[in-house]
């Protein structure tokens, strides 16, 4: 192991864990303790530090196995509670977006369209317990001859289901504003005119890449809080850009690094 003025092991904290005796602290805490005792002495008390933050973030979806039909079936198409989900996977796969409207929201044919229910709705009608009416229809093989099925699930019947996001969190996310005369409804909300306000989605100083800039600690296989649970790093994230222009201290000063993460 590499020397450093304080070394600990995965083992060691483990054992102070089971034993009862490990410091743990938040990432809010941790700065006020780097800041009063400076980082080597901080590393000497302090075992864990939580770095759990909350955003929304647009490339999250669920992988969906919802059981095979009798007979069979080859789900092309695939609707849960009239959101359209992915079915060009396996035989009864899908993949349902957090973005994704409902087949018969108007859109912005009623504008600015209000998006009262899509993907991710769906998602949280599962993780709270709800029924979610499925549809999927196929064109018919001779292994799966079913061309229609329909049934109501929840998560605790479904085979599997796995919240993946291709692109999470985000090193230094761009912040949005307006300065035409007139209101413009983004994804990032409304932005009033004339820089009225500024719109973000950033956790700041507690963003985790922003504490390891140059991906020294997180990378493959690291384990995180997602969605309430376990969840862990599985590749870079879509439009990962490592070599986006930094300080002297490696923090990008443009959006950079992302993660895949999945649970």
């Amino acid at each position: 192991m590499k020397e450093h003025e304080v070394n600990k092991t995965y083992q060691e904290i483990n054992e102070k864990i089971r034993s009862g005796k490990v410091v743990v602290v938040t990432a809010e805490e941790i700065i006020d303790i780097v800041r009063d005792k400076g980082p080597v002495e901080a590393a000497r008390q302090v075992d864990v530090v939580t770095t759990g933050t909350f955003a929304p973030m647009c490339s999250s979806g669920v992988f969906i196995n919802f059981g095979h039909a009798v007979p069979g079936i080859k789900a092309s198409k695939v609707w849960l509670n009239n959101v359209p989900a992915y079915g060009g996977v396996a035989a009864v796969d899908c993949y349902i977006g957090a973005t994704e409207p409902c087949e018969d929201d108007p859109l912005n044919k009623v504008y600015p369209g209000e998006f009262n229910y899509g993907g991710g709705h769906v998602i949280h009608d599962l993780l709270e317990g709800r029924n979610v009416h499925l549809k999927a229809t196929g064109y018919g093989t001779a292994c799966y001859p079913n061309r229609s099925f329909e049934k109501t699930v929840t998560l605790d019947t479904l085979p599997q289901a796995t919240l993946c996001s291709p692109r999470n969190g985000y090193q230094n996310y761009n912040c949005a504003v307006n300065l035409t005369k007139k209101t413009v409804y983004t994804y990032m909300g409304a932005l009033k005119p004339k820089a009225g306000n500024a719109n973000y989605c950033s956790a700041g100083q507690l963003s985790p890449l922003f504490n390891d800039p140059c991906y020294k600690t997180i990378g493959l296989g690291t384990r995180i809080f997602l969605g309430g649970g376990t969840g862990y790093v599985t590749w870079q994230g879509t439009q990962h850009k490592p070599t986006a222009e930094r300080t002297e201290k490696g923090v990008p000063v443009t959006p950079a690094g992302t993660l895949f993460v999945m649970g």
